[in-house]
């Protein structure tokens, strides 16, 4: 089976509040403090593929991003998981890529790449939280899609694929070729790699495509919707304290002080 995982590196969203930074000129997060980490929703989906690879024993899995230059990293994590082969689709604008940019950029990616039984990504990623690029992949590919997926497995020449709903369970066979979403579930956890893994991962080629090199032209489509503002709120806090010699003169000013309160509103 050749499968395909999509990755996107984003800003660690686990970053102390106190640390996160907004460019609101440029309307995005700001890297700051943060560290840039791959999205753990589409490490979901690779420890799924590695697993369904075990499970079938053999397959080959690919994976790709589309991002800047830095995405390297996240394909380098892959490969030292066991991924077989990453590319990367190298982002040369400044303005961030919306889900239908980046969806038809993987699609081109993709077409390029050869064919593939499945291609994964996962449910949604942890900054914009979209869920919109596995479906527009999807249909961009002309292929069925199926969202949340937590588990899959092969059976005969099918595939089954299994998601929790508000009501209990539901579970599709679908013939490859079809695009899934992947949630997160306590048997995709993703694997540490070993260190001697990680080392070995740097020595395995990387295939680079720019948007040119796929027929694409730089933020041509990026205009499938647009950010007005980004900004962190401000909350204003007050404090005011009563006073009184002893508690049953505290407890009398604090109730003349919501009677004021109260009368003021």
């Amino acid at each position: 089976m050749n499968i395909l995982v999509c990755l996107k590196q984003i800003l660690d969203p686990e970053v102390p509040a106190r640390d996160f930074r907004v460019d609101a000129a440029q309307r995005e997060a700001e890297q700051g403090a943060a560290n840039l980490v791959t999205n753990i929703f589409c490490e979901n989906a690779l420890e799924t593929a590695l697993q369904l690879r075990e499970r079938a024993g053999g397959g080959k899995i690919t994976a790709l991003s589309y991002g800047r230059p830095t995405a390297e990293d996240s394909l380098r994590k892959a490969l030292a998981m066991k991924a077989d082969a990453a590319a990367l689709v190298l982002h040369e604008g400044g303005e961030a890529p919306d889900p239908l940019a980046s969806a038809r950029v993987l699609a081109a990616a993709v077409k390029r790449l050869g064919a593939f039984d499945l291609i994964m990504t996962g449910r949604e990623a942890g900054d914009w939280g979209a869920g919109q690029t596995g479906a527009l992949l999807a249909e961009e590919l002309g292929l069925p899609c199926v969202s949340f997926v937590d588990s899959i497995e092969v059976t005969g020449g099918n595939l089954r694929l299994k998601r929790q709903t508000d009501t209990g369970w539901e579970v599709f066979e679908a013939a490859p070729p079809v695009v899934v979403t992947v949630t997160n579930d306590e048997h995709n956890v993703p694997r540490i790699p070993k260190v001697r893994d990680v080392m070995m991962s740097y020595r395995q080629p990387l295939t680079k495509f720019t948007l040119a090199d796929l027929g694409l032209a730089a933020g041509a489509d990026n205009d499938y919707y647009e950010v007005a503002e980004l900004f962190v709120p401000q909350k204003e806090t007050r404090c005011d304290f009563v006073n009184g010699d002893t508690l049953d003169e505290k407890v009398e000013a604090f109730a003349r002080y919501l009677i004021a309160v109260t009368r003021s509103m």
